[in-house]
């Protein structure tokens, strides 16, 4: 599936979440079997920042992934139906696309402390 990124790169300032063709997709790092589920705040990844977020379902059968989606729709005020892992499906690192029009979702995703589009 290949990201609809202008050639200049990224659009937003905030390295943790791109704009995409479908919508806008966040690196997330995920905590499966947590004792208190819900954002954790940002951490430093490998490879960039990414938004960390604990989920007390364990990670069988897609339960933790659709925790995830859910926790994110509650956060963002988008019904969970427009949130999906898209990457890393098995791991703790992944990324989440939020469907919709990136200039809506760029406000939620400051609430969230995650900067505005370029």
């Amino acid at each position: 599936m290949a990201n609809a990124v202008p050639a200049g790169g990224r659009l937003s300032r905030h390295p943790a979440w791109r704009v995409v063709a479908e919508g806008v997709e966040l690196r997330v790092k995920a905590q499966p079997r947590a004792r208190r589920p819900g954002l954790q705040g940002m951490m430093e990844g490998a490879d960039g920042p990414r938004l960390r977020l604990a989920v007390s379902e364990v990670p069988e059968d897609g339960r933790a992934n659709r925790a995830i989606c859910a926790l994110l729709a509650a956060a963002l005020h988008v019904p969970p139906s427009r949130i999906a892992v898209v990457q890393g499906l098995a791991s703790r690192e992944k990324t989440c696309r939020i469907a919709g029009d990136p200039g809506t979702l760029a406000p939620l995703l400051a609430r969230l402390g995650f900067g505005e589009l370029a």
